[in-house]
C-alpha cells in the first residue's frame, strides 16, 4: 500500500475531529466533501452555515451537510473559551472583550476547540499567511512537553527505492526555525523521530547532517551538531540518533561503512536532520525537482496538540493529504 493511502486508511480507523477555519474557501470545501464521503476525519467547519451551504451548492458538492458547521458568533462555548483564553494570557494583560473579539477570527477559535478537548487538530493556510495559522497556536496551544521549538518535517517520496525505508525518508527542519541552537536541533530531531513512527510508521535512524563526519572538520558549526547529537540521545534513547555525519555517510552504505564503520546510522539513514533552515529548504526542493521525489508537507511538529499549515498554492489534494497526516499525528504523537 502506498503510503499516502496507508495513511488515510489509519486516519479512518482514528476517527478524529479536524477544524478546516477556512470554510468558506473553495479549494477547503471541494477537500472537506472528499473528506467526509471518504470518512477519514470528522470535519469541523468555522463559517456561518448559510454561507458555507450556498458555497456547497454552487459547487455542487454533496457530503458538507454532515460536516459539524460552526458559526464563530454564536458558538455556545465562547464565553467559556474567552475566559480560558484569559486564564492562559493574564501575564500578556488579555481583557475578557478582547478574547471575545479574537474568537470571532476562526483561525483563534479553532485554536480554542483544540485547547479545551472539543476537537483534534487543524489544518489551514490555504487563504492565510503562515504566521496567522501559527500566531494563535503558540499562544494558546503551545510546545510540547520539553520542546521549545516549531519544526517544519517533509515525507519525501522517491522512485528510486534504494534510498531510506523503500524509497520512503523524513527531512527536517525545511520550513520554520533559520537556525537552531545545539539544544533546539535536538529538540527538531526527536520530534522528527516521533513524527517519522506515527505517520510513516518507520523505526526511525536519525542522522544529524554536517560538512564533517566524525571530527574530519573542526568548526562551531560541527560542534553543534555533535552537541545537538548527543542531547538527542539523552532526550529520546528509544531512538537511533547519529552526527556529525556528511549527507553520503549518512546514506550510502559503502561511504558509512568506510568513513564511520561503527555507527548505526551510517549508510542507512531514514531520518535527514539538517543544520540550519537554509539547508534543510535547499535539500528537498533539489531532490523534489532533480530526483522526482513527492515532497508531503511540512508537517507542522513540536505543537501540543497538531496544528498544520498550508501553502496558500495548494490543492485541493494537498488538503486532504493534510489532513489524514494531522489525524495520524493526533493519534500516534500527541
Amino acid at each position: 500500500m502506498e503510503l499516502l493511502e496507508k495513511i488515510k486508511t489509519n486516519a479512518k480507523k482514528f476517527n478524529k475531529r479536524i477544524v478546516l477555519p477556512e470554510a468558506w474557501e473553495e479549494r477547503t470545501l471541494r477537500a472537506a466533501d472528499i473528506l467526509i464521503a471518504e470518512g477519514i476525519a470528522q470535519i469541523y467547519l468555522t463559517e456561518k452555515r448559510d454561507v458555507v451551504m450556498k458555497e456547497a451548492a454552487r459547487l455542487g458538492l454533496k457530503n458538507i451537510e454532515k460536516a459539524v458547521i460552526i458559526d464563530p458568533a454564536g458558538h455556545p462555548k465562547k464565553e467559556a473559551y474567552a475566559d480560558l483564553m484569559v486564564e492562559l494570557r493574564k501575564s500578556k494583560g488579555l481583557t475578557k472583550d478582547e478574547a471575545m473579539k479574537l474568537l470571532d477570527n476562526p483561525l483563534y477559535l479553532a485554536t480554542m476547540m483544540i485547547k479545551a478537548g472539543d476537537a483534534d487538530g487543524e489544518v489551514a493556510g490555504a487563504n492565510n499567511a503562515t504566521g496567522d495559522v501559527l500566531r494563535p497556536a503558540f499562544q494558546f496551544v503551545k510546545t510540547l512537553p520539553g520542546i521549545s521549538v516549531v519544526s517544519g518535517a517533509f515525507l519525501m517520496i522517491m522512485p528510486d527505492k534504494q534510498w531510506g525505508d523503500n524509497g520512503l525518508m523524513v527531512f527536517a527542519d525545511c520550513a520554520v526555525h533559520p537556525n537552531p541552537t545545539a539544544r533546539e536541533l535536538a529538540e527538531i530531531a526527536v520530534c522528527t523521530a516521533q513524527t517519522t513512527k506515527a505517520i510513516a510508521e518507520m523505526e526511525p535512524r536519525v542522522a544529524l547532517l554536517s560538512f564533517s563526519t566524525k571530527g574530519s572538520a573542526k568548526h562551531e558549526m560541527v560542534d553543534k551538531v555533535v552537541e545537538a547529537t548527543r542531547i538527542a540521545q539523552e532526550m529520546a534513547p528509544q531512538f537511533l540518533f547519529d552526527g556529525e555525519l556528511q549527507a553520503d555517510a549518512a546514506i550510502v552504505a559503502s561511504i558509512g561503512s568506510k568513513k564511520c564503520p561503527d555507527s548505526p546510522i551510517a549508510g542507512k539513514a531514514n531520518v535527514l536532520v539538517f543544520p540550519t533552515l537554509e539547508t534543510g529548504n535547499i535539500a528537498y526542493k533539489l531532490v523534489q525537482r532533480l530526483a522526482n521525489a513527492e515532497a508531503v508537507g511540512p508537517v507542522l511538529q513540536g505543537m501540543a496538540a497538531p496544528i498544520n499549515d498550508l501553502s496558500r498554492g495548494c490543492s485541493v489534494s494537498d488538503i486532504v493529504n493534510l489532513v489524514a497526516i494531522t489525524a495520524n499525528q493526533a493519534a500516534g504523537s500527541y
